[in-house]
């Protein structure tokens, strides 16, 4: 297998120039299946460019291994507030997740109930197109743009639109206490029932999820008002009482659902469809997970289910991370949505180089 590693912006440009054929986009390799075309590593691609403690302000370069991201940002008690999802417990993969490829698939963890997804905190992106070309979008602060957002259209793009090279956050401190609370719960409808109340309460709750037995709620910030708001939140939800463990980032990885011997899915749909969704695959005799107060759907099925079919009464997206195939099996976008896809796709990629595999 050919792999081409630039050590630089400017490699990567002329090695786009120069391709005569499709490329694998690699950053950490985490992500994805092994690669049936020469791979174009943004390993080379490292550092952190600017960091502003003060601005909240992290400028870094797209092949950055996240774990590093994050010690940078540890130092200073800050984070990214999207909580990237490290995708190899369910894959079964090794290597270092990286900055780019969290924004690439637009990875986004519990806390997106709250805050947002990765793209809701990105100011800015260089990336180099199918041409070849250099192109900068965005900046270093939050700001109004007209016409398309070149930077945040690459959040979920998987590189179809260019090669990122570097990228520009905005980051957030750590708060001062963070507390869970759990409540039994064996059922889905419930479920999404409780974390429904709970997210359209005035107590800023940032993680809601349900991990097949418990309903867990997430509540972050000062001290005093993390306990006020912890205990108003158990006087409307009784039962609620302290988790005795952080169950956040297995949450966020699927961790649970990677041991079993299953395909794995992830799906996103509206949060009174999810509850409908996991009751009807719980019945099929599947293990199923909700976060996101039930819009974000975990399940471990039988090898060969299309959880496509499963739902094609109730919308939403679904995505087999692990399973039959080598590739994931995505749902298609709608035509509006596929349309624009294809025509951004044809004005920053003329050559077909970033052609999603498989």
């Amino acid at each position: 297998m050919t792999v081409i590693a630039p050590a630089c912006e400017a490699e990567l440009a002329e090695a786009i120039r120069a391709a005569n054929g499709p490329f694998a986009i690699r950053g950490g390799g985490t992500r994805s299946p092994a690669a049936d075309r020469p791979v174009l590593s943004t390993a080379g691609l490292v550092g952190v460019v600017l960091y502003e403690p003060g601005a909240l302000t992290l400028v870094v370069k797209a092949g950055t291994p996240l774990a590093e991201v994050e010690d940078v940002l540890a130092a200073k008690n800050q984070r990214l507030a999207f909580e990237p999802m490290d995708h190899r417990p369910v894959l079964g993969t090794s290597g270092d997740p990286t900055i780019g490829g969290a924004l690439a698939v637009n990875a986004s963890g519990p806390r997106r109930v709250q805050a947002g997804a990765a793209r809701d905190f990105l100011l800015g992106a260089v990336f180099v197109d199918g041409e070849g070309t250099r192109v900068r979008n965005g900046g270093r602060v939050m700001k109004n743009v007209t016409g398309y957002d070149l930077a945040r259209l690459q959040a979920g793009a998987r590189g179809s639109l260019g090669v990122l090279t570097e990228l520009s956050f905005k980051v957030l401190p750590v708060p001062e206490r963070v507390a869970t609370l759990a409540l039994a719960c064996d059922t889905p409808g419930r479920a999404v029932a409780e974390m429904s109340r709970a997210l359209g309460s005035p107590y800023e709750v940032t993680g809601a999820a349900w991990d097949g037995a418990r309903v867990l709620l997430r509540i972050e910030g000062f001290a005093d008002s993390v306990a006020y708001r912890a205990g108003e939140l158990a006087r409307i939800i009784p039962g609620l009482a302290p988790a005795d463990e952080d169950p956040w980032p297995a949450l966020r990885d699927g961790a649970a659902l990677a041991p079993m011997e299953r395909d794995i899915w992830r799906v996103s749909l509206r949060a009174s469809h999810g509850a409908v969704l996991a009751e009807r695959l719980r019945e099929a005799g599947a293990a199923v997970q909700l976060d996101w107060g039930g819009a974000l759907l975990w399940a471990a099925t039988a090898p060969g289910t299309d959880l496509r079919a499963e739902m094609a009464d109730l919308g939403g997206h679904a995505t087999r991370l692990r399973g039959q195939g080598s590739t994931p099996a995505r749902h298609p976008d709608p035509a509006p949505v596929a349309a624009l896809a294809a025509g951004l796709r044809q004005k920053f990629d003329p050559r077909g180089l970033f052609a999603p595999e498989g």
